[in-house]
Parts: structure tokens; C-alpha cells; sequence
């Protein structure tokens, strides 16, 4: 009996470090519900109240977590690691949704945390219908969530992930885990400084949304859900509403483009090392997949009768936004015809650069891939050659390979797996499939009349909900990093 309270005794210690960290997180999350609560307050909305008891929810959360945590070393080990990226992730996403569910509104609990789900991934589905008309704490909250998002998703691609060597991220092990000669002194210092240029982008995007026309609110609430690559809009239109205005379509691309680069190299930048962003393999390699499928599809849209100038501005706003997973769409391009139709089908896959804020496959594994697709070839030719594999100036490894390959593998299984749940619900083959591509892709709007650019996920059975939150949430945690934890390998150590 002794030797069982040990053990269990001996587990509730294992798992209280990461409570801890949890319940800090927990905490922000609270925090940043205030700004929504105090708009609300100034301007006499009911919504006050879903607020304010959401806040006192998590606030006790928080405390009764901390109590019972309070004398425990916050030093994890790697399977805590594990534990705590999928933890983390799930319990925000469900603590966001609490002002969702007790708002006017009065979402289902299953609408409340796909909202939710989609908005801490920063994937950008929606369910909800006549987003004008919501409050704007809740336009204001929806924003927020996917800017938070975007910073979690910063950290966890420059620092968590290297470490746990998931998904071929031990590439960039030596550019943001080992900082002690790389960039900044400590760890502290490359967070603060990642918060610091990531809040500056907002403000920039807040105040040239602002002056490109928008109201106030819509000005903050984009520039939060651009650079989080997020996608989420104050109207059902999403950035349609602004389809008559190229110069919020142009600056939404570039601010799109700026939260899907490595914001290491922003840092290096600022430092001194002003070709660090046109050097890096990375910013290279999707700079030329835009320009080239922009210029692609708007010699496809002005040959169709699309008056130049127009056609490149919608083009490179709906590529940039579906490259990198932020979802706006200024135009069904759905409707483009067949070619764009397969286009974007394909780009939904790509997403941006490893330490952005963009989801998807990331385009640095499609060109290791490339790499070894190459060296297979030379070795058809010479089968005894030696050919010496390096991306960015480093060796590629055979646990940098392995990683990207097997992430690969599980990302398109994934995929094919919630493309086949989500058909054995009655749903079609082009919703079935872009919306099981768009979920784990983190990119927002899949594609056909139901889920497309034009659509949105309302209509979708609740058991399908439940399966793309899930998708959803593979796809932001790189997918291994939750595999693993259903491993009985992983519970033995």
C-alpha cells in the first residue's frame, strides 16, 4: 500500500511543473480578457457580463492551480515538454471559448470552441454569421485570441520545438535554441525581443489600416489577425469589405508577409546583419513560389478579362494570404476558374518559414525534400558518389531528414484521415477534402460553396466540428508533438 502512494504520489509531483507554467499562462489569458471587458463596460453592452464572469472562471482556475503548485521547481524535463505544448494549447483554447458561450451571441459549447480552437491556432474557420453585428468585445476578443496565438506559435516554432526535435525543426537548433553566441545572450532576451518587434508590426499595421481608411476597431483587429497570420475579420466577407480599396489589399499583403518570415532574422537585423533576411534559404524560396504563382494567375485572370492592375492585386492578396495560412479573402477565387481552383488546393499545403507565425508545411521542408530528391537522382547516376547535403549553410543530418520525412508522412496521412471521417459525414469530396487540408494546414477557408472563401463552416454536422478542432490543433503542434504522447513508450519513461 506504501509503495502505491508512492507512486501515485511520485506522478502528482511529475505533473505539477507544468500545472504551474499552465496556470501562468492561464493568467495572461485572463489579463488580456480585461481590454475586451473594459470596452464593453465604457459602452454599456450586455456582453459586460459573459466577460467578467469568464474572467473571475479563469482567475480561479489560476488560483486554486497556483495553491497547489506554489512550492514546486518550474525545471521540465523533455516528456513534461511534451505534455505541456498539447496542454497549453488545449486548455487556452477552451478558456477562451468561455466568453463565446456566455455572451449574447450564445453559441453552442461545440460553435464556442471551434471558434475558439480556430482562433488560438490561428487558422481563421469560422461559424459565425453577421460578425458585423457582433459587439465589439467579441470582434475586439476574436482578434486578440489569434494575436496571442501568433506569439505562442513564435515561441513554440523559435525555442520548444528545435528542443523536442520535431518535424525536422532540429534544422534550426543553432539559429534559436543555442542563442548563448547566436543572437542574444539569453533566452530572456530573444523573447523580449520577439514580443518587442512582434508588437511593433501591430502597431504599424494599426495605424496604416487607420489611415488607409478603416475605422478604428477594424484598423486593430485586422492588424492583430494580419501579423498573427490568423485571417479573422470584423464581416462576413472577410477582407472583401475592403475588395474596392488596393491600398488595404496592398498593405495587407505585406503585413501578411511580414508575420509569415523567421523573426530570428528581424533580430539580426535590427543587430546589424542587414542581409539576414535576403540570405536566409528560407525568405528565398517562398519569396520566388509568390512571385511566380502570382504572376502565374494574374496572367490567368487577365486573360479571362480582368483588367490588369486588378487582377494582380486580388492575386497577390488571396496567394499571400493562403501561403501564408492567414485566410482573408478579398474574392472568391474559387470561382477563378479550374486553374486557380487546383492552384490554391495546392498552395493550402505550403504555409511560410520556420519561426513565423504561418502554419502549414513550411516551406523549408519542401525544399529539403528537394535536396534529397536531387542526391537520390545523383545516386542513380554515380551509386558510389558521396554528395554532401546542406541547407542554409548547414549539414543536413540524418535526424534532420528523418524528421522531415516521417512529419511528412504523418502530415498527408492526417489529411487523408479527417478528409475520410469528414466524408463518412455526408459531406462532399471538395469539402471533405480542402476542409480536412485547411484545418491541419491551419490556413481558414477551404474551398467549393460550403466552406470556401465564400462560405463559411456554420453548416457543418457538430461531430465534423469536433474532428477539423482537432485537425486544427495537430496541424499548429506539428503533429508528432501529439503523436507521441499516445505512444505507450512515451508513458514508460
Amino acid at each position: 500500500m506504501n509503495s502505491l502512494f508512492l507512486r501515485v504520489g511520485g506522478r502528482v509531483q511529475d505533473w505539477a511543473p507544468v500545472f504551474k507554467v499552465l496556470s501562468v499562462l492561464w493568467l495572461v489569458l485572463a489579463l488580456f480578457m480585461v481590454l475586451p471587458w473594459a470596452v464593453l463596460v465604457i459602452e454599456g453592452e450586455p456582453d459586460a457580463m459573459a466577460f467578467g464572469l469568464s474572467i473571475a472562471i479563469v482567475l480561479a482556475a489560476v488560483a486554486l492551480t497556483w495553491l497547489a503548485t506554489m512550492n514546486v521547481s518550474v525545471a521540465l524535463k523533455p516528456w513534461q515538454m511534451f505534455v505541456l505544448t498539447t496542454l497549453s494549447w488545449v486548455t487556452i483554447s477552451g478558456f477562451a471559448s468561455l466568453p463565446l458561450v456566455l455572451a449574447a451571441s450564445r453559441l453552442s459549447f461545440t460553435n464556442a470552441v471551434f471558434e475558439s480552437v480556430s482562433a488560438i491556432t490561428t487558422t481563421g474557420s469560422t461559424i459565425l454569421v453577421g460578425i458585423e453585428f457582433l459587439s465589439d468585445g467579441l470582434k475586439l476578443w476574436r482578434g486578440i485570441m489569434q494575436w496571442l496565438g501568433g506569439i505562442g506559435i513564435i515561441v513554440m516554432g523559435i525555442a520548444i520545438l528545435p528542443f523536442l526535435k520535431v518535424g525536422g525543426m532540429r534544422l534550426f537548433h543553432t539559429e534559436s535554441s543555442d542563442w548563448s553566441d547566436k543572437v542574444m545572450p539569453r533566452t530572456g532576451g530573444i523573447a523580449k525581443a520577439t514580443l518587442g518587434i512582434y508588437c511593433g508590426f501591430t502597431f504599424a499595421a494599426m495605424l496604416a489600416y487607420w489611415l488607409g481608411g478603416m475605422a478604428p476597431l477594424d484598423a486593430v483587429v485586422h492588424a492583430m489577425t494580419s501579423l498573427a497570420t490568423g485571417g479573422f475579420a470584423n464581416s462576413d466577407t472577410s477582407f472583401g469589405a475592403y475588395a474596392d480599396s488596393p491600398l488595404l489589399l496592398w498593405m495587407g499583403s505585406l503585413f501578411m508577409l511580414s508575420g509569415a518570415l523567421p523573426f530570428v532574422l528581424y533580430i539580426r537585423f535590427l543587430r546589424g546583419a542587414r542581409l539576414a533576411l535576403w540570405r536566409d534559404q528560407q525568405v528565398q524560396g517562398l519569396l520566388l513560389l509568390l512571385a511566380v504563382v502570382i504572376l502565374m494567375l494574374t496572367g490567368w485572370r487577365i486573360w479571362l478579362g480582368t483588367p490588369p492592375f486588378e487582377a494582380l492585386t486580388h492575386v497577390a492578396f488571396n496567394v499571400i494570404s493562403v501561403v501564408t495560412t492567414t485566410g482573408y479573402a478579398s474574392d472568391d477565387y474559387s470561382a477563378w476558374g479550374a486553374l486557380a481552383f487546383v492552384a490554391f488546393f495546392y498552395l493550402t499545403f505550403v504555409g511560410g518559414c520556420s519561426g513565423s507565425t504561418s502554419g502549414g508545411m513550411k516551406i523549408f521542408r519542401f525544399q529539403v525534400a528537394a535536396i534529397l530528391l536531387r542526391n537520390q537522382l545523383r545516386f542513380l547516376i554515380h551509386a558510389h558518389g558521396i554528395f554532401a547535403s546542406r541547407y542554409n549553410n548547414q549539414p543536413l543530418t540524418e535526424d534532420i531528414t528523418r524528421g522531415v520525412v516521417a512529419f511528412s508522412f504523418f502530415f498527408f496521412l492526417t489529411v487523408a484521415g479527417l478528409a475520410l471521417g469528414l466524408a463518412m459525414m455526408g459531406l462532399d469530396l471538395t469539402t471533405a477534402l480542402s476542409g480536412a487540408a485547411t484545418a491541419v494546414a491551419n490556413v481558414g477557408p477551404g474551398l467549393g460553396d460550403i466552406i470556401g472563401p465564400a462560405g463559411n463552416f456554420a453548416s457543418l454536422p457538430e461531430a465534423a466540428k469536433w474532428l477539423l478542432c482537432v485537425g486544427m490543433l495537430l496541424g499548429r503542434l506539428e503533429i508528432l508533438t501529439v503523436l507521441v504522447l499516445l505512444t505507450p513508450m512515451f508513458w514508460r519513461q
